[in-house]
């Protein structure tokens, strides 16, 4: 070979690894990554978009899944990226979001289901939403208040749930942080470092408030005692959010603050009509039997009740990508003057 051949064949070589460093792992230093930009959501109902309609085909009791993974979820409305992917299930706990071995409504981890994304894209943003499902136990809570509302001569929901709430909440924490260790652990896996994405837990908004019609918030299909309802939105759902502020905090993650994201826009808080509220009220929602046959008998009749609704879910990808691109370690979202909700410090 001459040396001129040598030369090229050199060259050759030098540009085909140089080009091949163009498209490596998100975490190498100076890399130029060229995959689609990706945001993605894991956790439970409230992340899943439950109660915003509709949703996923696959996801509504066809063979068993009831995941109500709706096309209207939050983060399918953050403007963060150029694909959006949702993860979340609707009853999923923190086992469910973390690496171990479950399956929940015919579907597996979350954090495993994370790696192969963040893989075949460059994944920006992580959100996660998830301990509801955990010990605070927060359907069966609010199914108790019901029940209190039904039988006004005996006790009220809140004088159990106040006794062990905080044992609850001490009870969620370490699963909900395995969970986002595991979230971490699996961006790892995928080659990704820290700081190479935003990690991002939220907390919860409250679905109802005390401040209802006091005669006819029932019919109009919140079925709780008012001050249950208070109990729940000015400290049940607070303390939780605090409870998940530690578990971010401990975790390295960020943490956005949603408890006061729906206020004075809660289920039956505009009265007889409930346009302009947040929260969906009590549903009951008959087509679940169209997909899901006779196993929509029960819970899933009524799943959607208490879930922010579509128009919540808009707002919260607006707050979601405020805080984002504002870069803080932790914020509010809370509604402004202009109707919408801003992030805030």
């Amino acid at each position: 070979m001459t040396w001129s051949r040598v030369v090229g064949a050199m060259a050759f070589v030098g540009a085909s690894l140089l080009g091949a460093s163009l498209v490596v792992s998100p975490g190498s230093a100076g890399a130029v990554d060229t995959r689609q930009t990706a945001a993605v959501s894991l956790g439970d109902s409230a992340m899943s978009g439950e109660g915003a309609g509709s949703y996923e085909p696959g996801t509504e009791g066809e063979n068993g899944n009831w995941c109500h993974r709706s096309t209207q979820s939050m983060i399918h409305k953050t403007q963060l990226a150029e694909r959006t992917f949702n993860l979340a299930c609707s009853g999923a706990d923190s086992a469910n979001v973390s690496l171990a071995d479950t399956t929940h409504y015919t579907e597996g981890s979350q954090a495993r289901r994370l790696i192969g994304i963040a893989r075949q894209y460059r994944v920006t943003t992580v959100l996660v939403q998830v301990g509801a499902n955990d010990d605070p136990r927060f359907a069966d809570t609010m199914v108790d208040c019901v029940a209190a509302w039904v039988n006004p001569f005996g006790p009220s929901c809140r004088s159990k749930l106040a006794a062990e709430w905080p044992g609850r909440l001490a009870a969620m924490a370490p699963k909900v942080e395995q969970a986002v260790r595991d979230v971490r652990s699996a961006m790892s896996q995928a080659g990704y470092g820290d700081s190479a994405y935003s990690l991002v837990l939220t907390s919860y908004a409250s679905p109802v408030t005390e401040k209802m019609d006091k005669l006819l918030h029932g019919p109009q299909g919140c079925p709780l005692r008012l001050a249950d309802a208070g109990y729940g939105r000015t400290v049940a759902v607070p303390q939780l959010s605090e409870a998940l502020r530690g578990a971010a905090t401990r975790t390295g993650a960020k943490f956005l603050d949603f408890s006061r994201a729906t206020e004075n826009r809660e289920a039956c808080s505009k009265g007889a009509s409930s346009a302009g509220e947040w929260q969906r009220r009590l549903t009951v929602d008959p087509y679940a039997l169209v997909n899901g046959g006779l196993d929509a008998i029960g819970i899933h009749l009524a799943q959607q009740s208490f879930h922010p609704n579509a128009a919540a879910h808009a707002q919260l990808g607006r707050c979601v990508t405020e805080f984002v691109n504002g870069g803080a370690g932790s914020g509010r979202c809370l509604e402004g003057t202009d109707g919408n909700l801003h992030a805030v410090a």
